[in-house]
């Protein structure tokens, strides 16, 4: 399934919605009339200091709104990897102004969207991460732990799996015919099989190494058994992400997952469906979000705002 509708809580209110990833940050204004978008790079005004940037954020919102009074703003943060941390950004919002937000990790806003409480959000973008909370708010984190260990199923996790794939079989006396072995080599500029390695770690950064995922999937639709591989194994990676959130006690029935690899290839999408089936059985829910994933966190202001009007002791300016 892949849309679901969230009725608006608090529809007459002037909300802001900020997906922070690593490399952009969305922000949307929602507001009666309408919305509107802002897309920057983040680190145009992100500094990795709480204070200093939840002061960059709002200057960078009333520029956005033009000053506009607003009721809430909901923010998914790349980086916020744990409650502590998220707690520690919503104080930071708290001593610069009076407007209410609220902080959680950018995976959570992809349940958020769906309207979905306490299940699991999955991203496979740029990095991957699976997150939850449970019924009294604590934050189950899994994976998220970089391309270079980690992230499985993301876009730099792919391509560094495909490099070490194609290395193997190289090793083993496979062809150089493979369309995997020609993309590969043909993309990161490999000008022979002894610079595998060297040549993708000389990309220096997810970002730059994750810009070359298309290749793989390319290679799999020209019917390389080895992208095949590489893609089911990640698929099967991002399943057990969200396996290990339910082992270490997440009582989710369901899990969203989003983000620009498994938003945009069906071929990832399909395997972690049945790496989830799997490893969870065929009752667990999955949606898939297609959507920005800063949708989620206009359902995170909007809930906010309606809570705080709904309360008879708080006066939202």
């Amino acid at each position: 399934m892949t849309t679901r509708q969230v009725t608006p809580l608090a529809p007459q209110a002037s909300v802001v919605g900020v997906d922070i990833g690593g490399t952009k940050t969305h922000l949307r204004l929602r507001e009666a009339a309408g919305q509107r978008d802002l897309v920057v790079p983040t680190g145009d005004w992100r500094h990795r200091e709480w204070q200093r940037d939840a002061r960059s954020l709002l200057e960078l919102i009333a520029r956005f709104t033009n000053d506009a009074p607003l009721a809430a703003i909901g923010i998914g943060a790349h980086g916020c990897d744990d409650k502590s941390e998220c707690e520690a950004f919503e104080d930071a919002f708290r001593s610069a102004g009076p407007l209410p937000v609220r902080v959680v990790n950018d995976a959570e806003l992809m349940p958020a969207a769906f309207g979905l409480e306490q299940q699991i959000g999955v991203v496979a973008g740029t990095g991957s991460i699976a997150v939850c909370r449970t019924a009294d708010g604590e934050m189950l984190v899994a994976g998220g732990w970089g391309w270079i260990i980690g992230d499985e199923g993301s876009a730099a996790s792919l391509v560094r799996e495909a490099a070490r794939t194609v290395a193997l079989h190289l090793d083993g006396g496979g062809s150089e015919d493979d369309p995997l072995v020609r993309r590969l080599f043909a993309s990161l500029e490999i000008p022979s099989a002894a610079r595998i390695g060297s040549r993708l770690g000389s990309l220096g950064s997810a970002t730059a190494v994750g810009r070359h995922a298309s290749l793989i999937f390319d290679a799999a639709d020209e019917g390389s058994p080895l992208a095949d591989a590489v893609i089911k194994e990640g698929g099967r990676a991002l399943a057990d992400l969200v396996a290990r959130l339910r082992l270490r006690g997440s009582q989710a029935g369901s899990a969203v997952a989003g983000g620009s690899v498994i938003a945009s290839q069906p071929r990832l999408w399909n395997a972690f469906r049945a790496g989830v089936a799997a490893l969870c059985g065929t009752e667990f829910s999955l949606f898939l979000h297609e959507g920005p994933p800063v949708e989620g966190a206009i359902v995170l202001a909007d809930r906010l705002a309606a809570d705080l009007h709904a309360s008879p002791h708080t006066a939202v300016s």
